[in-house]
């Protein structure tokens, strides 16, 4: 997303509150409540001392009690509906971005060798479209003729466009972006109104958010809570109708309720939705989609990566790091004719070379008067490049630089000799993992350019705080065993797997799962699919081909597949941030449990003093039971609000462990929830006395 549009999502915009505001409204409906018990136990609480103060009016009585508890009850269930809808309101507006690209658009459709213009809503699958310059993509598909560049701001935020071409993994082309040049036909590869921006919208705004099995799980676990604390508020009436002095001293239906409410587990009830869809919105803030919340759970959950070396690991080029002279050749001449051969040389190789001997040996300037050099290219049979001087005597200089055949072929035609040491080097940095190229000057040889895959910088450390996490990381590559292990051991995965075909990272894949491990990928080709729908998190690159998109559950709209790390911390920031937020309710209620029923109680089993056996357990001397009751009500209600942030920012992320993280929620989480409500309780009870509000 565009740092515009991620400035229109931050929390507690005016573009967010004022629609989340009317949405817990609307989140009363009966038949939207219930999707949340806890809640919809306390919207039930509401309703019934709604109904209490009502009668009261018609009987000629108002308690400001019971009114007091009536409006915060109301207002606990309009905070917990108020974090679902905001979470939800910042995903719309993350779909607001998505939406602004599905436009209208008129589509050329080829019929034979003729072409049509019909609208795109009429374009249906296998249908040929045909774009050029300036058009509109008009569906979702795949270039089956020509090369073109796109821009896909539209979808991705980014301005720099991107190449889109026919038989490679980077065919794929979405709806609603535009093409910048020349001219590709495409292939339809979906229906009118299930688009790839059409269930994207719909994925981001939550209209097909489901619960995940770990949310289903927790939500039992709190009605289970809710169970056992409605018998223990069922069995108090009859313990409070009976005391020493003879004297009746019951408890109030209202105070029966907010009881109730004050214990259950409201705070992460209220707040479980809102984290689940948060987790999708950071998600969509890195600019990945995740067709399911479970998706996004999962990457929290997996501890075996298998990531692919070009681009992941390494930078994706080769680049120039040393040149290695021949005997009586100095390393400047070297340097100075490798230059000379890869001036006109735009592969990212041959650049690396020009800056690398700039940085070495300061050689910038070329005094060469264009007429007198010819530029020799690449090609796939000749396997070398280079460039032809004109010397002032007539001679020609012909400098080249390619594969070791190609220029021992070369040398030899020029009645010259391959040096041994060179060879040597050769076989050296070959076995070493590099890719040597030999340059020559007529009938010498000059040496040797050093090529390799540059690790990319931090990447090893990254490694490492995925190992300290319990992750292990797989290094997937089509490179021989040689290669691979030295890349491998430079950036520090666990294992990788060489010359691999998409039958073997399946087996891999299947293997790891059948020990009990839950596997991440990333892919953007068909002969990824497998793999991809195979792996427990599949991220599909935007960039590649329809099937791969459709295999994977997750789709990178910026096609970086570094992105696969970014998306596991993340899983892991929703577990960790519903694990906190779960531990610190928990440890509400058993604070809550022994700051209000002491003080209620007070009075039980009362001696003539009327002070009873529990008023000793009082330790926060709370004013009266109506007070203590009251200010936990209100404290239940606040809390629900100040957490909203947490929930849907998350907790700081860190690469812990299991059992570190877990002691760090115990200690921070479980502590405070402990100590907070003491403390707020207290306080709310000082001003409520201070207000004569009880």
């Amino acid at each position: 997303m565009s740092t515009k549009d991620k400035k229109s999502s931050q929390l507690f915009s005016r573009k967010l509150i004022v629609p989340a505001l009317k949405d817990s409204f609307v989140k009363l409906h009966p038949g939207k409540l219930i999707q949340n018990p806890i809640i919809f136990i306390v919207g039930l609480g509401a309703v019934l001392t709604t109904g209490i103060v009502v009668a009261n009016l018609f009987a000629g009585h108002f308690s400001s009690f019971d009114f007091q508890i009536t409006v915060w009850l109301w207002f606990t269930v309009l905070f917990a509906n108020f974090s679902e809808a905001i979470a939800e309101g910042r995903g719309k507006a993350q779909a607001e971005t998505l939406k602004k690209s599905r436009t209208q658009t008129k589509a050329r459709r080829m019929k034979g060798d003729k072409e049509e213009v019909v609208w795109a809503t009429e374009l249906t699958r296998g249908d040929l479209v045909v774009c050029e310059t300036g058009d509109l993509i008009p569906a979702d598909g795949d270039v089956i003729e020509g090369i073109a560049s796109v821009d896909e701001s539209a979808i991705t935020g980014e301005s720099a466009p991107v190449i889109r071409e026919s038989g490679g993994d980077r065919c794929a082309v979405t709806g609603g972006t535009k093409v910048l040049s020349d001219k590709i036909i495409i292939k339809v590869t979906s229906e009118p109104g299930d688009t790839f921006l059409d269930r994207m919208i719909a994925l981001v705004e939550g209209a097909k958010r489901k619960k995940t099995p770990n949310e289903i799980a927790l939500n039992n676990l709190l009605l289970g809570l809710t169970a056992i604390f409605l018998i223990a508020v069922i069995t108090l009436p009859s313990l409070f109708n009976y005391n020493l002095t003879g004297q009746q001293s019951t408890l109030s239906l209202t105070i029966l309720v907010a009881l109730l409410v004050c214990l259950i587990p409201t705070t992460i009830g209220g707040l479980l939705s809102a984290i689940g869809i948060s987790g999708m919105d950071r998600l969509l803030q890195k600019n990945v989609i995740a067709t399911s919340g479970k998706a996004v759970e999962a990457a929290g959950d997996v501890d075996v990566l298998m990531l692919d070396k070009t681009g992941t690991i390494t930078l994706g080029n080769r680049m120039a790091t040393d040149f290695v002279p021949a005997d009586g050749v100095s390393r400047e001449e070297l340097a100075d004719a490798a230059q000379l051969s890869s001036l006109a040389d735009e592969t990212p190789e041959g650049r690396s070379i020009v800056v690398l001997a700039k940085e070495k040996f300061h050689l910038r300037e070329r005094h060469i008067h264009e007429n007198d050099i010819t530029f020799v290219p690449f090609t796939a049979q000749s396997r070398m490049s280079g460039v032809d001087i004109r010397l002032s005597n007539g001679k020609v200089r012909s400098i080249r630089k390619g594969a070791t055949d190609a220029i021992r072929k070369f040398v030899q035609n020029n009645n010259g000799f391959f040096p041994q040491n060179v060879t040597d080097k050769v076989v050296e940095l070959s076995g070493q993992g590099a890719t040597p190229l030999v340059v020559a000057d007529g009938d010498r040889v000059l040496g040797v350019i050093h090529l390799k895959d540059i690790v990319k910088g931090g990447i090893k450390h990254r490694f490492a705080q995925l190992r300290a996490m319990g992750i292990k990381t797989v290094m997937v590559t089509g490179d021989n065993p040689l290669t691979a292990a030295a890349i491998a051991a430079e950036a520090g995965v666990d294992d990788f797997i060489a010359e691999a075909k998409p039958e073997d990272k399946l087996s891999r894949i299947r293997q790891e799962q059948a020990n009990g491990h839950l596997v991440g990928m990333i892919g953007d080709g068909t002969n990824d699919a497998p793999a991809l729908a195979q792996a427990d998190i599949g991220i599909a690159m935007n960039s590649g081909t329809q099937a791969a998109r459709e295999a994977g559950n997750m789709v990178d709209l910026d096609s970086n597949p570094t992105k696969l790390i970014e998306v596991v911390e993340t899983g892991k920031q929703l577990l960790m941030t519903r694990g906190s937020l779960t531990t610190f309710s928990i440890a509400n209620d058993v604070s809550k449990y022994f700051a209000i029923i002491p003080a209620i109680a007070a009075g039980l089993y009362a001696g003539a003093n009327g002070q009873g056996v529990l008023s000793a357990l009082n330790i926060m001397h709370l004013a009266t039971p109506q007070s203590a009751i009251l200010s936990a009500v209100i404290f239940n209600a606040l809390i629900i609000v100040l957490l909203i942030p947490l929930a849907l920012k998350g907790v700081k992320y860190r690469p812990l462990s299991s059992n570190r993280i877990l002691a760090k929620n115990l200690l921070v989480y479980g502590l405070g929830g402990l100590v907070v409500p003491f403390i707020g309780i207290k306080l709310i009870d000082i001003f409520l006395q201070w207000t004569h509000c009880v």
